[in-house]
């Protein structure tokens, strides 16, 4: 299949169903923010590397947890249970950023979340589209991530972790806010197994799709 160009003064995405078997459907365009939320009502997100030209995904299948599905394990449980950390919401959203920016992942090399990637989600921050959740240890920020709220459904884009379990139990907290909130999921875009070990599973992008589409009549505060 082909990988559509983009209009750089025109904030319109192909339909999601067209991208490629490796879930790339554009590239091109630029990162404003108008254009990336339009990308997220549509169930599409960007992802590329530096010196690469933008690359707007719909992968197939999709991961997504049901925040009443999430997996605690037992030792998991017993470090919750310690309250080591604090957990804040959106009191440092820069620093999440370049603390995933930063985080060596395996079979990794680099980052995607470039300079450019951090303005604009930023610039989301403070639009209330985007929100971080964090854990602090003896003050300092040791764990956590950030991701955008589409109606029901959280959007996680990435996670760090400086101190053991620091960004699984931020997760765990994120995940608890949401459920008061009255959130149905959180869209985990690519599976690991890390994601399937919290409860993760993948769905058919035509279901996700449906719930994206769903999930714009049912407005959540986070």
């Amino acid at each position: 299949m082909d990988i559509f160009p983009l209009d750089k003064h025109a904030y319109i995405f192909p339909d999601p169903l067209h991208a490629s078997p490796q879930g790339v459907l554009a590239y091109g365009g630029d990162l404003n923010p108008n254009r990336i939320i339009k990308a997220y009502m549509n169930g599409i997100f960007p992802w590329y590397n530096e010196g690469d030209p933008i690359l707007w995904w719909s992968p197939n299948p999709r991961c997504i947890l049901d925040i009443h599905e999430l997996k605690i394990s037992k030792s998991l449980q017993k470090t919750i249970n310690k309250n080591l950390f604090e957990i804040k919401f959106d009191t440092n959203f820069e620093a999440v950023m370049k603390s995933c920016s930063h985080a060596k992942r395996e079979g990794q090399k680099g980052t995607w979340i470039l300079p450019e990637i951090i303005e604009a989600y930023i610039k989301l921050f403070e639009m209330g589209f985007a929100h971080s959740f964090e854990a602090y240890l003896d003050g300092e920020l040791v764990g956590g991530g950030y991701g955008i709220v589409i109606g029901d459904i959280f959007c996680g884009e990435s996670m760090f972790a400086k101190e053991n379990d620091a960004s699984k139990v931020a997760f765990y907290h994120l995940v608890e806010k949401l459920k008061e909130s009255n959130f149905s999921l959180i869209d985990c875009q690519i599976p690991t197994p890390h994601l399937e070990s919290l409860g993760a599973k993948t769905i058919d992008r035509e279901k996700f799709l449906k719930l994206i589409n769903e999930a714009l009549n049912k407005p959540c505060d986070f």
